[in-house]
C-alpha cells in the first residue's frame, strides 16, 4: 500500500514514525475538515487501489470477526460510537452471553458526543448523547432499568462525567458512562480516556480478565490503548473482538466500509502503536 502510495518503507529507523507522517500526508481524510470520521466526503478511488486497500486492511486484521478466546471473563466493556455502532455492539455483546460466555459484569463506555438527527431517529424516546444511545441498547438487548446515576455537576461540557447503574437479567451487573476528557480545554473524551475512567470506577484487579467490544474496522487501534491504558497500569488481560456485522440486526451505514475508512484506521493503528511504543519505552 506504501508503493501503490509512491513511497518506500525505511530500510532501518522509527518505522512507525515514518509510517505516522506518510499516513498522515496520504491516508487522514479527517485532517483538513476538522470533522468526525462519518463526517468526511469518500474520495474517488480506481477500482485497483480500492481493492488493495481492502485486501491489505483484511490481512491486517480490519474486516474478519472473531470470536472470544476465553469462555470467561471478569469484564465486559462496549465501546461508544455512533448511534447505529452503540446499538450494534450492545447487540454483539448480549449474543456473546448467549452463546456461554461468562461475566458478571456488562459496561457501556461512551462519552458526551451529541447525536445527530439521523442517529436520533434510531432512537425511540429521545436520546441527546452517545451515552444515551449505549443505553438504549442496553435497555433493550439486557431488558435492563437504571437503578442509579451520578454525575458531574454544571452544564454539559468536555469536563463532565456520569455513571449509570442498571439492573437486568439474573445477576448480570450493568453499568453505562461517559468520561471526562483528560484534555477538556481541547477535545471530547477519546477511547482511551473512557478506558482509564472506567478503571478508577470499576477498580480492576490485578489479573483480571477483560473483553473489548468494538467494529472490525476499529479493534487494532482500540486494542492498543486498552494495553496502553489498562493492560500495562493495571496488570490486567485484555482481549478485544469485533463485532460479527453479518449478525447484526441493524446494517452498516452506508460507506462504513469504504477503502478511505480502512486507510483512516490504519493510521489510527499507527498511531495507537507508536503512542504504546513511547510509553513502554
Amino acid at each position: 500500500m506504501v508503493a501503490e502510495y509512491g513511497g518506500a518503507l525505511p530500510a532501518s529507523g522509527d518505522l512507525l514514525a515514518w509510517l505516522d507522517d506518510f499516513s498522515a500526508e496520504h491516508w487522514d481524510f479527517r485532517k483538513a475538515l476538522g470533522v468526525e470520521r462519518h463526517q468526511v466526503t469518500a474520495p474517488s478511488f480506481a477500482p485497483a487501489r480500492r481493492d488493495l486497500v481492502l485486501n491489505a486492511a483484511g490481512a491486517l486484521g480490519f474486516i474478519e470477526s472473531a470470536p472470544p478466546r476465553l469462555t470467561e471473563y471478569d469484564h465486559l466493556l462496549v465501546l461508544g460510537g455512533l448511534a447505529r455502532t452503540c446499538l450494534q455492539r450492545v447487540e454483539h455483546a448480549a449474543r456473546i452471553l448467549a452463546d456461554g460466555v461468562v461475566v458478571p459484569e456488562v459496561t457501556g463506555l461512551g462519552s458526551f458526543r451529541p447525536l445527530g438527527d439521523a442517529e436520533q431517529e434510531l432512537l425511540p424516546g429521545g436520546a441527546d448523547y452517545e451515552v444515551d444511545a449505549l443505553e438504549a441498547g442496553f435497555r433493550k438487548e439486557f431488558a435492563a432499568s437504571t437503578s442509579e446515576r451520578r454525575s458531574s455537576a454544571g452544564a454539559v461540557s468536555f469536563e463532565s462525567w456520569t455513571v449509570h447503574r442498571l439492573r437486568g437479567r439474573r445477576d448480570l451487573r450493568l453499568r453505562v458512562l461517559a468520561a471526562p476528557s483528560s484534555e477538556p480545554g481541547v477535545r471530547r473524551a477519546n477511547t482511551a480516556d473512557t478506558y482509564r475512567f472506567w478503571a478508577r470506577e470499576a477498580e480492576v484487579r490485578a489479573g483480571a480478565r477483560v473483553l473489548v467490544v468494538t467494529s472490525p474496522i476499529y479493534v487494532p487501534f482500540q486494542h492498543c490503548d486498552a494495553i496502553r491504558t489498562l493492560a500495562v497500569p493495571h496488570d490486567c488481560q485484555v482481549e478485544t473482538v469485533g463485532l460479527d456485522v453479518s449478525r447484526a440486526t441493524l446494517p452498516q451505514a452506508a460507506g462504513a466500509t469504504g477503502a478511505d475508512r480502512y486507510l483512516q484506521e490504519i493510521r489510527s493503528a499507527i498511531r495507537s502503536m507508536r503512542r504504546l511504543q513511547a510509553d513502554a519505552g
